[in-house]
């Protein structure tokens, strides 16, 4: 697994390497990442299905319990097969979907990247470890919407994706952490073996569930997957219906099976969300123009459809929710793929222009039509057979409220797929059609509908012989609820209540999709849409972002350092105030030469202080720093010293330089309250730090670290020179760090020295 993550790292950069060279060819560059995760997954399936799951770790970082633990079960092998097997064919369908264009090799790295960040996600057996993948799906993700950034309608989608997503992948950190926490591990496989029941972990999970929420669509976080359609078809085919969209599904369906039955709550929480998500989502697709928005609506019509059924944590359903999972993977990567095609000939995605596209592209409109079915839930196709498995473990479930919903749901799947269909592929009458597109569009090539023929080959195939995908579907939901093994996929279950109910889906859909809902309709346009809550969220924050801003950023340096050093004062002198203690070993100085430096930095800092002219005020700053090196030499430690005096010396000189830019004297201050505060605040801040210096060396409750140093010096640093010793030995990165400070410090002094000042920029006094 760690070499299939390595694989995607090098195709990423290679893709942008020979990305201008290779122009649109690059995309099958960069099907080399998600083709290996595919090879991968073939060989080590077997090791999986006859030794358990496959499991690699590395140590990461164990103070923290972040180890690289990557585990391999059913599910995850079938979560890789999705990612790798329908990436693959998204890069060979982009290859003909793109011309050559600057930037390709740029996407390419970036999908890359996300089918790499998807595949350790799914495979990431550390809480940790899978959000750092789920936060990089979302940074992907909003590259790619935003790929083509002169569009503001791209960046402002990309923008609304990456804070959804990533807001709830806050919010889901802060629940991975409770969760692990109260259980001990922050290893998944650890916490299910062994699941807390207690109120902390209630809190986690329902933290968890809000990012699951956003990721996947779900009420009232779905509007970011419509606004994410600006991205180009592949990124839509790839990450919007196949893929990343089920990463929050995939954390569902993890956790369901064992939470399920400890927390009351579960059940109707998931049920809820997912029915209203999945009724709000098939409603609104039926209102669409778009093939792109009306499938995207779709999508989380169907992303809360398969909430239900994995949420609800029963074998039967979990069983029928991951061949669902696949199912949809299958048929909407091809819709959305079928959907670009229509787009790249006739240049238009708008149902209401499109007319004989079933004359003019018939292979086209045959794959539609079929992939459609599937989504719709007619035989023999695989969508059908997931749809049975759902609504008979509905039916043995016993509720008839969430089969009615389910029902209804898929009644608004058939009517939106009957929509796409007719609205996009067949001849409408002329005066149905403004400035009609289609007639004369030029059939795809054999190659540009490669990708979408195999996938509905595939849902074809697979809904004729269901037992080809029974057993991948049945490891799957094994490895989520051993309760599952009991059941299998089956096309024909005989004439029974499910099948009664699917008839009944398929007729309420073609009623809905005949009838004039015009009123029903405007009458829910009332309601407020995500998108519009998000948008007056966002101008809310601005706006009280600008109040709040013109009042504490007034542009005045003296009242931003007031409150920076007021604030250095208040925060720890209220600990101070509790605490404070002196040490018992005071003393104002250890001999009278240390006595007379101490009171000349003393002097030389009040006459900074009294000076009205800068270079005066600049020359006793810096008799304060060559007293401080005094002091140091006086203490034994001639090294400090000459690096005080070092630092010093060069930063007179940057002051010298800069002095020839400001005016000779201070400003005068006018208003009296004005001195006194900065009297104040300056007095404040020099008795903070003082009495903070003393508490600290009076709560010394460890040796210090110098006596382990001296014990250590000679015979492990070979010296006698105990700060030498520390420098070159025990802290030899930190001096590294210091000597490059100081060299680009050294470099900045140079280049304003050799800096040519122009007489007009010069600031007169």
């Amino acid at each position: 697994m760690i070499a299939v993550l390595v694989i995607h790292a090098l195709v990423a950069g290679a893709t942008v390497a020979f990305g201008r060279r290779l122009g649109r060819r690059v995309m099958l560059l960069g099907a080399i990442g998600p083709g290996a995760a595919t090879i991968w997954l073939a060989t080590a399936w077997t090791d999986m299905r006859d030794g358990g799951p496959v499991v690699e770790q590395f140590t990461w970082a164990p103070a923290i319990g972040l180890d690289g633990t990557f585990r391999l079960d059913g599910f995850s092998a079938l979560m890789v097969g999705l990612v790798g097997g329908i990436g693959t064919l998204v890069f060979v369908y982009a290859w003909r979907y793109f011309d050559d264009r600057e930037g390709l090799g740029r996407f390419a790295a970036y999908l890359v990247a996300f089918a790499g960040s998807m595949f350790g996600l799914v495979t990431a057996d550390n809480l940790l470890l899978l959000f750092v993948f789920w936060e990089l799906t979302s940074v992907t993700s909003y590259l790619l919407i935003g790929f083509d950034d002169e569009s503001p309608t791209a960046r402002a989608g990309a923008l609304q994706a990456l804070l959804v997503t990533s807001i709830g992948g806050l919010v889901m950190l802060a629940g991975v952490v409770l969760l692990a926490q109260d259980a001990g591990t922050y290893t998944l496989s650890e916490i299910l073996a062994s699941p807390p029941s207690s109120t902390a972990a209630g809190v986690g999970l329902v933290l968890i569930l809000i990012g699951a929420f956003t990721k996947s669509a779900q009420v009232p976080f779905h509007f970011w997957l419509p606004g994410a359609m600006t991205a180009p078809t592949p990124v839509s085919a790839y990450l919007h219906s196949a893929t990343m969209v089920k990463a929050g599904i995939y954390l569902i369906a993890r956790l369901a099976p064992v939470f399920a039955p400890l927390f009351v709550w579960w059940s109707p929480l998931l049920v809820t969300v997912g029915l209203t998500t999945m009724l709000v989502g098939g409603w609104r697709a039926l209102a669409q123009h778009d093939l792109k928005l009306l499938l995207a609506q779709g999508t989380v019509s169907q992303l809360g459809f398969i909430v239900v059924l994995v949420g609800i944590g029963i074998p039967e359903l979990t069983f029928a929710g991951v061949a669902m999972i696949l199912a949809h993977a299958i048929f909407k990567a091809a819709l959305f793929m079928i959907a670009g095609i229509v787009d790249h000939q006739t240049h238009t995605r708008d149902m209401r222009r499109l007319t004989g596209l079933m004359t003019a592209m018939p292979a086209t409109a045959v794959l539609a039509g079929i992939a459609a079915a599937s989504m719709a839930g007619l035989p023999p196709l695989l969508g059908f057979v997931s749809k049975e498995a759902a609504l008979e473990g509905l039916v043995h479930a016993g509720n008839p409220w969430i089969t009615g919903g389910v029902v209804l749901g898929s009644a608004l799947t058939v009517a939106y797929g009957l929509r796409f269909i007719w609205s996009g592929f067949t001849t409408k009458a002329t005066g149905d059609v403004t400035d009609p597109v289609g007639p004369d569009a030029p059939p795809p090539s054999a190659s540009f509908l490669f990708s979408p023929a195999v996938l509905v080959a595939v849902t074809v195939v697979a809904g004729l012989l269901p037992r080809l995908v029974d057993e991948t579907v049945g490891a799957a939901a094994t490895a989520l609820d051993r309760g599952a093994d009991a059941y299998h996929l089956a096309l024909w279950h005989g004439f029974n209540l499910p099948l009664a109910l699917s008839a009944l889906a398929v007729a309420t859909g073609w009623l809905i999709w005949k009838s004039p809902l015009t009123r029903l309709r405007a009458l829910t346009q009332r309601v407020p849409a995500g998108s519009a809550v998000y948008s007056a969220s966002v101008n809310g924050l601005h706006r009280s972002a600008e109040g709040l801003t013109s009042i504490v950023q007034s542009g005045s340096l003296p009242v931003y350092l007031g409150v920076i050093l007021t604030t250095a004062v208040v925060a720890p002198g209220v600990l101070l105030a509790q605490h404070w203690t002196l040490p018992t070993d005071l003393a104002l100085a250890d001999s009278p030469i240390q006595a007379a430096a101490a009171l000349g930095v003393v002097a030389a800092a009040f006459g900074a202080a009294r000076l009205r002219r800068r270079l005066a005020a600049v020359l006793l700053l810096g008799a304060v720093g060559y007293g401080v090196a005094i002091l140091f030499v006086i203490q034994g430690a001639p090294d400090l010293a000459l690096t005080q005096l070092l630092i010093e010396t060069l930063f007179l000189a940057l002051f010298v330089l800069v002095l020839r830019r400001l005016p000779d004297n201070f400003e005068t201050l006018q208003w009296r309250l004005a001195q006194t505060t900065r009297i104040a605040v300056a007095t404040g801040v020099a008795l903070t730090a003082g009495a903070f210096s003393l508490w600290a060396t009076a709560g010394r409750v460890a040796p210090p670290a110098i006596e382990e140093f001296m014990a250590r010096a000679q015979p492990e640093g070979g010296g006698r020179n105990v700060v030498n010793v520390i420098l070159t030995d025990f802290r030899a990165l930190d001096t590294l760090g210091e000597i490059t400070v100081l060299t680009v410090a050294a470099l900045g002094v140079m280049a304003l020295v050799k800096a040519k000042i122009r007489p007009e920029d010069e600031v007169k006094s």
